[in-house]
């Protein structure tokens, strides 16, 4: 664990030790700064172009998850939140930091966000749940080094809720598009794409890419917008705003549940979507999911 976090998990401790809920009490209201969390510094994968070497590639299928960073000692969100997993779950994983998803099986997203937000972790629900591994973040080879190393260390480890994921190799683009069609007919996302002498690195960049049958963003809810007709009374729509500031609105791939207990707002959602107007807003917006903290 760095030492900017531990300080951070005694700051929280001290300060509730000197202001008890009366602290507690004043962050609610605003009048206190709660310290925001320090993401982990993860990478991001850019979306598959044809152009590439397919032969540098490692390919694996990607998990309809949540992404989850593993320090050491304690599992953390994409956003630097910790996920409150149970102590069973996570005892004998390896003391080194690890980089994966949190995973109940193809279709289940809804039900394994809900678990994952618990504060108190629901038993029945973890117990289904898998640490599908990907990267090891702290290891200084390059990728195909880390994962001879994921798999020495991965291989038949007697945890039950530790996996590796499987990487593999393709020979031509049509096997690529095969293998990803074959993914989507069996109810999965879509692929990624990891280059083979990449190093760990922080950023978006074309050492992991992702390739998908449709496009998919991320956009803040800035407004719940009133539906009409059948929807009256309901979620109707969500007015997003993207990271360039433009907003838009989202208004379908909305369950019942989901129109009556909407994503909140500031939460940020993930959306899919089938290229670009020309002045930058998505087309054929549908909402996908609430992204997790």
């Amino acid at each position: 664990m760095s030492r900017e976090r531990l300080m951070s998990r005694w700051l929280w401790i001290v300060l509730w030790c000197l202001g008890g809920g009366v602290w507690v009490a004043e962050a609610a209201a605003g009048r206190v700064t709660v310290p925001s969390p320090e993401p982990p510094g993860l990478m991001l994968a850019n979306v598959y172009q044809r152009d590439i070497q397919l032969a540098d590639y490692w390919v694996s299928e990607k998990l309809d998850g949540v992404r989850a960073y593993w320090d050491g000692s304690q599992l953390f969100s994409r956003g630097g939140h910790p996920i409150h997993a149970p102590v069973w779950f996570t005892e004998g994983f390896p003391a080194q930091p690890l980089d994966g998803e949190l995973w109940m099986g193809r279709g289940t997203f809804a039900r394994l966000s809900g678990a994952v937000r618990r504060q108190r972790p629901e038993a029945d629900s973890w117990r289904r749940i898998r640490f599908m591994v990907f990267d090891l973040p702290a290891e200084p080879g390059d990728f195909d080094q880390r994962l001879q190393r994921m798999r020495e260390l991965l291989g038949g480890h007697p945890s039950s809720y530790l996996a590796l994921v499987d990487q593999f190799r393709v020979a031509s683009e049509a096997q690529l598009q095969a293998r990803l069609q074959a993914v989507v007919a069996a109810g999965g996302e879509g692929l990624m794409l990891h280059r083979g002498t990449s190093h760990y690195r922080a950023v978006r960049s074309d050492d992991l890419l992702k390739l998908k049958t449709y496009e998919d963003g991320e956009a803040v809810v800035v407004a719940h917008m009133p539906g009409r007709g059948k929807y009256r009374g309901l979620l109707g729509s969500l007015l997003l705003e993207l990271p360039s500031g433009q907003r838009f609105k989202v208004g379908s791939g909305f369950s019942d549940a989901e129109r009556r207990n909407p994503p909140p707002l500031g939460s940020t959602i993930t959306f899919k979507h089938h290229g670009t107007t020309a002045t930058g807003l998505p087309r054929f917006a549908t909402f996908l999911r609430r992204r997790s903290q």
